[in-house]
């Protein structure tokens, strides 16, 4: 019979020694019954079922075969005494607000081994009245995502450095958010004292070898405020400092990267240097143009989107327009966030 020698059979899986005992053992494993404690090594499910069963019910449930004498049972029962057994850990979850459980996963595991506690804790997580499981796999633990699929989990989002899968164990209706569905933008506008705005030519995209002069456009950054993000393009692709003024306008489209929408914020900034030395690497020319030249090219003219904008941005210059101010706000935490509005308070 093979037996634990230690208290942790895994790094997830903890019963104390005292249960595998050789009185309980003796207690568990009458001659006659075929169901008994020689599994092989690398067969967990057996152990687990028994040892969560002796949790919740002092004894395992083995009714086939089990003797009917008393006699072994309170011997079991008093060399294992309940207090002495320590709680029965599978694969480390964290639970949500939501009655979900998170799993982390950080350290090497065999793939069969990691199977047999996965199947284990799904079984008593929906015992529990958990709903849905999320699985975080780092990269280097790539060779158990076959395992993880195989048990009912779906891809819901991937980052460069890990992947996160999620099941709905529940029978109530799968309530799990979609994955992020937006892509964030933004345009600059940022016009000095002579009415001249802040444009560049692009050396890439649909914008490449077209002639066409736009202003500096950018992708927003995990972590980053929309506000920030136009300091930071403008200085990137023109080497100018701005501060940041205000929202003048947003645009929503869809289907526009990978199936993701996307929205787009045309924010005013106020130039704090003048000097244009272009980013190499993505713009092809940049430079000081006046404002109505700009809202004077063909392309903006018959392009309704880019049109209208320019004509924002116009009634802006005149004084005849007002965004949206990005006002800081707290949360009851002390996070900062900002709530871009017409009221300066």
């Amino acid at each position: 019979m093979w037996r634990l020698k230690s208290n942790k059979l895994y790094p997830y899986l903890s019963v104390h020694k005292a249960f595998w005992s050789p009185m309980a053992s003796a207690a568990l494993h009458p001659l006659s019954n075929p169901v008994s404690l020689n599994y092989p090594s690398s067969s967990l499910l057996g152990i687990i079922t028994l040892a969560a069963s002796y949790l919740s019910n002092k004894t395992p449930s083995l009714s086939r075969g089990m003797p009917s004498s008393s006699t072994s049972l309170a011997i079991a029962e008093n060399e294992t005494p309940l207090d002495n057994i320590e709680q029965l850990e599978l694969l480390p979850g964290v639970y949500d607000n939501y009655e979900g459980v998170i799993v982390e996963m950080k350290d090497p595991m065999d793939p069969d081994e990691f199977g047999y506690l996965l199947r284990a804790s799904l079984s008593q997580w929906k015992q529990l009245g958990k709903r849905g499981i999320w699985i975080k796999l780092p990269i280097k633990l790539a060779n158990l995502i076959e395992v993880v699929v195989k048990e009912g989990f779906v891809f819901h989002h991937a980052e460069p450095d890990y992947l996160m899968l999620v099941r709905w164990i529940s029978e109530t209706t799968n309530s799990i958010p979609a994955n992020a569905s937006h892509r964030v933008g933004i345009g600059a506008f940022v016009m000095n004292s002579n009415r001249e705005v802040l444009v560049v030519q692009e050396i890439s995209g649909k914008f490449k070898g077209t002639g066409v002069w736009k202003f500096p456009t950018g992708v927003v950054n995990e972590g980053e405020d929309i506000c920030e993000a136009a300091i930071r393009e403008v200085k990137e692709e023109t080497g100018v400092d701005a501060e940041f003024v205000e929202v003048l306008a947003f645009r929503q489209s869809h289907r526009s990267f990978f199936t993701k929408s996307d929205l787009f914020f045309v924010c005013m900034l106020q130039p704090r240097s003048f000097a244009v030395q272009k980013q190499n690497s993505e713009i092809e020319a940049a430079k000081w143009m006046p404002i109505d030249e700009y809202a004077d090219q063909p392309f903006v003219k018959k392009n309704s989107g880019f049109d209208y904008v320019a004509k924002v941005c116009l009634a802006k210059a005149n004084n005849n327009y007002t965004g949206l101010s990005a006002i800081p706000t707290y949360s009851s935490s002390g996070k900062k966030t900002y709530l871009y509005s017409k009221l300066d308070i």
